[in-house]
């Protein structure tokens, strides 16, 4: 294979001697079952101005036998009442939709997101909407509009504010917000019912980890930037998987056998994922009985493993502890 084609995760992957086989063949079939679904969702009429966005495992690259096809229709423009295509036609189309819970079962205007940012108006939803498009999604059909409709958004967190070779704080302080929003909304969730409980604490531990870590380091890479370069550089960042953020950051640190780890307890949870006796046992798990689950245990294993690594980057390899230090917390 040709070396300047090798995603970040497979240079990770050839400089420390790890292989990533549930990773890599979660890519293979996410890029199949994308360009599936792109071929049947393109079948509906669309406004010019809306793109169908899958979000997700499928905007990780990550799609596993179990995983649903989380979506918004994103209108690059205002709030209107009608939309083509509606939710409930892109539900007929897609495989395993969502339900009309949270934050998909209606159109998301980009409007919303750009000027309601901060404040009363930007709501629970908003704002995951608006981090989830930055950092998670695909397009699924209309590209252009999903392109524009994210420049909006990005270049929203780099106003005149932004400093040459500084971290982005506007962006950096929502991309925390949104990670503390993450589990406050578990633990409210777990007061709601235990249904889930098992499932969702896996994912607390690996795949939204995964997901603070893949915006958190692009944004501390803008300290080598001029104001001016920062858009082109996070709008290719976030192009690319989490996982390639991750295996990039740590392959630019010289890292790459803490990386090799990190990202290797992580395709193993992904394996066992995929697994659907793994996956229903996880499902069932409460808090009450997670000390008896054999499978709840082996997520405990390699979430720790994959934290100890993204935090071995973060505070201790320099010039990232510091920039931890100086601007993560306050």
């Amino acid at each position: 294979m040709d070396r300047g084609r090798e995603s970040p995760l497979e240079q990770l992957g050839a400089s420390s001697g790890r292989d990533f086989p549930n990773l890599l063949s979660a890519r293979e079939r996410t890029a199949s079952g994308l360009e599936a679904r792109r071929s049947r969702l393109a079948e509906l009429a669309h406004d010019g101005d809306t793109s169908v966005v899958l979000m997700g495992s499928w905007g990780r690259a990550e799609v596993t036998a179990g995983s649903d096809d989380d979506f918004m229709v994103l209108v690059d423009g205002a709030e209107r009442d009608e939309v083509e295509p509606p939710i409930e036609a892109v539900k007929t189309v897609l495989d395993q939709a969502p339900g009309d819970q949270g934050v998909f079962g209606e159109p998301v205007f980009c409007d919303n997101l750009v000027e309601n940012v901060g404040l009363d108006s930007d709501d629970n939803k908003n704002l995951t909407r608006r981090m989830l498009l930055i950092l998670e999604s695909v397009p699924a059909t209309a590209g252009d509009v999903y392109a524009a409709a994210r420049e909006r958004v990005l270049r929203r967190y780099l106003d005149e504010s932004i400093k040459d070779f500084r971290p982005p704080r506007f962006l950096l302080n929502d991309t925390v917000r949104y990670w503390r929003t993450i589990c406050v909304d578990f633990a409210g969730k777990e007061q709601a019912g235990p249904e889930k409980w098992g499932l969702r604490n896996a994912k607390l531990r690996t795949s939204r980890k995964v997901l603070f870590a893949g915006g958190l380091l692009p944004i501390f890479e803008c300290v080598n930037l001029e104001r001016g370069a920062m858009f082109d550089v996070l709008n290719a960042r976030f192009d690319m998987p989490p996982t390639d953020r991750i295996a990039q950051a740590f392959i630019d640190h010289e890292a790459s056998d803490p990386g090799a780890r990190a990202l290797g307890a992580y395709d193993e949870f992904l394996g066992l994922l995929d697994d659907e006796n793994f996956r229903r046992e996880l499902r069932d798990v409460t808090r009450a009985t997670a000390d008896e689950s054999k499978a709840f245990a082996e997520v405990r294993r390699l979430g720790a493993d994959l934290e100890a690594g993204l935090l071995g980057l973060l505070f201790e390899t320099e010039p990232l502890s510091k920039l931890v230090r100086d601007y993560a917390i306050f």
